[in-house]
């Protein structure tokens, strides 16, 4: 699903081509350079980014963020979470409601724990409460990490990503997507043509290893959904902030990096 996953593995594909003649070591010393590479290249981008979507929080600002985006997703500052964190770097006060995300429950097992460990103020909910906690006056604001971004702005992300984007639209609260520029396929028309991985029934049934609905309920366990590029805000990478329309902001970043 994550776009840039397969960017990785094809630039280390094309360094295993150039050193394949090599001794094994050397073909493992070649690709262990290219990776600590890709490395260091991450944290770079996703401070940039960070800093980038830091302008689009205030001081006092309350953020939602549904899944995970952070540090223990990427190589140092995550994609959403670090626009937090750059933001508290500018020494403003950034409060977080993080949705718990079933039915892995990443936001609960991982956001919440990571924002408690860098002194994010961050309250859990599940992920029914969201729409409600947007109506209390409570959130200004939405900030998710992407796995595919198409051409026309699209954002495959987490299931329920699609729900909180609606909800967020309803309530007149910007909806931001941080995701580096690797994670925009540009070759993808739409989000339609994104494939959505189905998983396991068993995460669905079973909860903490004990059975919670009937052995004979069909499952529906799709991973993840797109939403529409209507409910986007604005997408943020290490490249800039970009605004619809979509295709051609991507079209200027590509041309910035020469991949026209």
């Amino acid at each position: 699903m994550a776009v840039n996953l397969f960017w990785a593995l094809g630039r280390m594909r094309r360094v295993l081509e150039r050193c394949r003649t090599g001794s094994v070591e050397e073909i493992r010393r070649c690709l262990l350079d290219e990776a600590l590479k890709i490395q260091e290249e991450d944290k770079a981008i996703c401070r940039k980014m960070g800093f980038n979507g830091a302008e689009l929080l205030e001081d006092g600002m309350t953020v939602l963020t549904h899944c995970h985006a952070g540090g223990l997703a990427t190589a140092d500052f995550g994609t959403a979470l670090g626009v937090i964190y750059a933001a508290k770097q500018q020494g403003k006060t950034i409060r977080v409601f993080a949705d718990e995300t079933r039915p892995l429950l990443q936001g609960a097992r991982l956001t919440a724990w990571e924002l408690m460990q860098n002194g994010i103020e961050v309250t859990l909910i599940s992920d029914s409460m969201a729409a409600w906690v947007m109506s209390r006056g409570t959130i200004d604001c939405v900030i998710v990490g992407a796995d595919r971004v198409a051409r026309n702005g699209d954002v495959a992300n987490k299931i329920g990503t699609y729900g909180v984007a609606i909800s967020a639209k309803a309530h007149g609260i910007p909806f931001y997507v941080a995701a580096p520029f690797s994670t925009i396929d540009r070759n993808l028309p739409g989000g339609e043509d994104i494939p959505i991985e189905e998983r396991r029934p068993e995460e669905i049934t079973f909860l903490a290893g004990r059975r919670i609905a009937p052995e004979s309920v069909r499952v529906y366990n799709p991973a993840f959904a797109v939403t529409p590029h209507t409910y986007v805000t604005a997408i943020v990478s290490e490249m800039g902030i970009a605004r619809a329309p979509y295709a051609e902001a991507f079209d200027r970043w590509a041309g910035a990096e020469g991949l026209e």
